[in-house]
């Protein structure tokens, strides 16, 4: 049978299923449940704050979440192609360092952009290079690189810290678009949303992401230049944490060794959050988003709350265990109930 005519006859078969069954798979997606919990979160904090919605408070929110989402695309390529990433709060240290040694020497805005971007560019092909042409496990290198990247703004800094930018190098962390209340940071980060959402769901590229995570096996023999994948991801992971970097350096207005730590699991439990699978395969750009923003908003709701850092740390952590539980619960809950999309 044809394939598009198979896919339509699927189509039909579907359409003829009881609406109590079409309810049930619909709201058994993962990220419809996670836009349920963000309408409830929302509602919830509303109720018990009057700042919580405010349009204002809402915009600055997202300065405090801003870069971690940039850095949380990349890794769901990284995380669907069956690999892990835990340095890139390093990278974002070390381009950081970078950023504020190269302003130290006088360099202007762009050239610090430039700077912050090729550090990060190369951490990533560091780390893609031992995990897709030596074959190290993702893993052991990003952990033993977590340690170098943190170290050598360590090493140099000590103590001290990178506080010399120039006054225009503040607009990428802090400036507004325009005369509006709308975060430079979030345009570029829904920017690059959807070119990521494009290249996972609409180029070829995606797909040979999503072989990899099913069968790394299968994708060889299908063609797929495995290495080739492996190494490109960890290189845009790598660029995206320069460009997190930049943000971030921007936005605070200073360079220290501590800067982004801790970082690498939140950025992980966004990514799994949003529905990724830990082993790969499964998972969209969408479920990401919505996670980024749940999240984000839990944090900002519980803070106008005056509720404790150590509780945040809690939840953030309590949920990374949700992400990954419920959904497998869920497939199991379909296949006995023999439901399919």
């Amino acid at each position: 049978m044809n394939p598009r005519n198979s896919g339509q006859a699927a189509s039909r078969l579907n359409d003829t299923r009881p609406l109590k069954e079409k309810l049930i798979i619909f709201f058994t997606k993962w990220e419809v449940l996670l836009c349920v919990i963000f309408l409830f979160q929302g509602v919830l904090f509303s109720s018990l704050t009057p700042y919580f919605l405010d349009s204002f408070n809402l915009m600055n929110a997202n300065f405090t979440f801003m870069e971690k989402a940039v850095v949380a695309l990349p890794m769901i390529l990284v995380i669907m192609s069956g690999d892990i990433d835990i340095s890139v709060a390093s990278i974002i240290a070390l381009s950081s360092f970078a950023l504020g040694a190269a302003s130290e020497a006088g360099a202007s805005v762009p050239q610090l952009i430039l700077t912050g971007i090729l550090v990060g560019v190369l951490a990533g092909a560091f780390n893609g290079f031992f995990v897709s042409y030596v074959g190290m496990p993702a893993i052991a290198v990003t952990l033993a690189t977590q340690s170098l990247f943190r170290g050598i703004p360590q090493a140099f800094l000590g103590d001290q810290a990178y506080t010399s930018y120039p006054e225009s190098f503040g607009y990428f962390g802090q400036g507004f678009v325009g005369d509006t209340i709308i975060p430079f940071e979030l345009v570029l980060f829904l920017f690059l949303a959807l070119i990521m959402w494009f290249v996972l769901h609409q180029s070829s590229y995606g797909r040979k992401v999503y072989a990899l995570g099913n069968s790394k096996s299968a994708a060889r023999f299908s063609g797929v230049n495995v290495q080739r994948i492996r190494f490109i991801n960890f290189v845009l992971n790598g660029l995206f944490c320069g460009i997190a970097a930049v943000m971030l350096t921007s936005r605070i207005g200073s360079t220290r060794p501590n800067i982004a730590f801790g970082w690498d699991m939140e950025v992980i439990t966004l990514v799994v959050l949003g529905g990724v699978s830990i082993s790969g395969g499964k998972g969209n750009i969408f479920g990401v988003i919505v996670s980024i923003f749940l999240l984000g908003y839990l944090k900002f709701g519980m803070g106008l709350l005056n509720i404790s850092g150590k509780i945040m740390i809690i939840t953030t952590g309590l949920l990374l265990v949700v992400a990954v539980l419920l959904p497998m619960l869920l497939e199991q809950f379909r296949a006995r109930r023999k439901l399919n999309y």
